[in-house]
């Protein structure tokens, strides 16, 4: 069938984008869903960070690919095999995919699917091989989903369904943001009755991680950032503070639980210096693969500190989104309150721009219905 949707000419442009244009929006041809896999409709998708990492060149992955990791739409088919998801559902896409069988996805969560990872990084699905073209040349796919586009064909493991009261922003920031902001507090933080929890950066998936420890009702939850609305924005969803890191560090701001969502290297290091003896520092930034933090190793042996990494916010997404929803629904995740605005796909190579200057927390493509 033919789609439209949001190409990736060329990795690691100059900003800015605007100009540069490293994203075309073009019509592809997309093949019908084989076994193990279904076509969905994208009525919603997000912009992550991590769409413009592989746009500047942080995360080299194959050109072109059409762009998009975090959205949910409605099934419109299914391949062979696939029993358990029916068409007109509504679906949360997931970037990486568990094959549920290797040493990765025997860790509840905290390592990766390792042929899911392979699979992404080739610009593959899970089941192997590509099912997007233009002009007769093949498109590669991004984290197995190409949310950036009116349909996709995805392996069936790389969707999570949900009920139709669940309006589709809401869903698909539950792919991504949420997913990796509030698994980072409750799979890798876990913070006990009356842990003070902070976020350094307060993006998407920082803000997503501040609202989930605002949840829990444990102790307080404290929001650091450098822009000024951010820190306006986490007060509003459950911030008990909000902080320059300047302020947290000269207030001397220590908690059992900190979590960098910045991916960036002085992110990391002052959400290490704001972590409390025998805490537990958990990063979830994407940096740059040659960025470099300085900590005192002493630091973390005499106060028998942790750092921990968390991909994905250490999920595992068929068990963690059903947990998000109820949260939601119970009014104590407010998920609608991280959209910073709603954007066209030809308004992508400015939204990067925005995004890199650190402007918003999260925009969003919403399709109209055919």
């Amino acid at each position: 069938m033919r789609i439209r949707g949001a190409v990736l000419e060329a990795v690691g442009r100059t900003r800015p984008f605007a100009c540069s244009r490293p994203i075309t929006i073009s019509e592809l041809e997309l093949d019908p869903p084989g076994a193990g896999e279904v076509l969905v409709r994208i009525e919603a998708a997000g912009l992550c960070h991590s769409d413009l990492s592989v746009v500047d060149g942080n995360r080299v992955r194959p050109v072109p690919m059409l762009l998009g990791h975090e959205a949910a739409g409605i099934v419109q088919e299914v391949g062979a095999g696939v029993d358990d998801v029916s068409v007109g559902q509504r679906v949360v896409m997931t970037f990486l995919p568990r094959c549920g069988q290797c040493p990765g996805c025997r860790t509840d969560g905290k390592l990766p699917c390792g042929p899911g990872t392979a699979s992404n990084a080739a610009g593959e699905l899970l089941g192997g091989g590509l099912r997007l073209r233009r002009s007769d040349r093949p498109v590669k796919h991004h984290l197995g989903v190409s949310g950036f586009a009116t349909h996709a064909v995805v392996d069936r493991r790389s969707i999570v369904p949900v009920d139709a009261d669940v309006p589709p922003a809401v869903a698909a920031l539950l792919g991504c943001a949420v997913l990796t902001g509030g698994g980072a507090v409750l799979n890798a933080g876990r913070p006990r009755e009356g842990d003070d929890v902070v976020v350094v950066g307060l993006g998407g998936v920082g803000m997503a991680a501040v609202m989930t420890a605002a949840s829990l009702g444990r102790g307080r939850v404290i929001g650091v950032d450098t822009v000024a609305d951010k820190l306006s924005a986490a007060r509003a969803v459950g911030a008990s503070r909000a902080l320059t890191p300047q302020e947290a560090l000269e207030e001397r701001v220590k908690a059992p639980v900190v979590v960098e969502a910045a991916g960036n290297v002085r992110a990391f290091e002052t959400a290490v210096q704001l972590t409390a003896p025998g805490g537990t520092t958990v990063t979830v930034g994407l940096p740059s693969p040659d960025a470099r933090a300085e900590i005192a190793p002493l630091g973390l042996t005499a106060e028998a500190r942790t750092v921990v990494g968390s991909y994905l916010g250490s999920a595992v997404p068929s068990r963690d989104i059903p947990a998000y929803v109820r949260l939601w629904r119970q009014g104590r995740l407010p998920v609608e309150r991280l959209i910073s605005s709603t954007i066209a796909l030809e308004d992508l190579n400015e939204a990067m721009d925005t995004l890199a200057d650190g402007r918003a927390v999260r925009q969003l493509i919403v399709f109209e219905q055919d």
